[in-house]
């Protein structure tokens, strides 16, 4: 018998009534979902690394990464749509910063987690 699973089926009413009422909406529990895809590769979480230590371009992002421009602005457009990232122009060239420092924490929580 698996070890993962109880040696006898009961159902606690009580425990799954508390955790439907805590359940957040089916729209919020999307767009979480959306947001742990865009931390979970590794390209997007290597250049969300990097803009923490400040605004970077995309050759900047590029040549960080070793890998093409184009891969980095396709990664970019999916930070930027989860509004991690923002940019602003000076002259031709486009710069990236993070948000703000909410994304900064979360890897900070869960750097602290893997570490334990």
């Amino acid at each position: 018998m698996p070890t993962d699973q109880c040696l006898c089926r009961i159902i606690h009413q009580d425990r799954v009534e508390k955790a439907h009422q805590a359940i957040l909406s089916v729209q919020e529990i999307d767009q979480l979902t959306l947001f742990f895809k865009a931390l979970a590769d590794q390209s997007r979480l290597k250049i969300l690394m990097a803009l923490k230590q400040g605004e970077m371009c995309v050759c900047d992002l590029a040549a960080f990464l070793g890998i093409s421009e184009s891969a980095v602005s396709h990664q970019l457009r999916m930070l930027r749509q989860m509004t991690l990232v923002a940019n602003r122009r000076e002259g031709p060239v486009l710069y990236y910063r993070l948000t703000d420092d909410h994304v900064n924490q979360l890897v900070h929580v869960a750097l602290d987690h893997i570490r334990e």
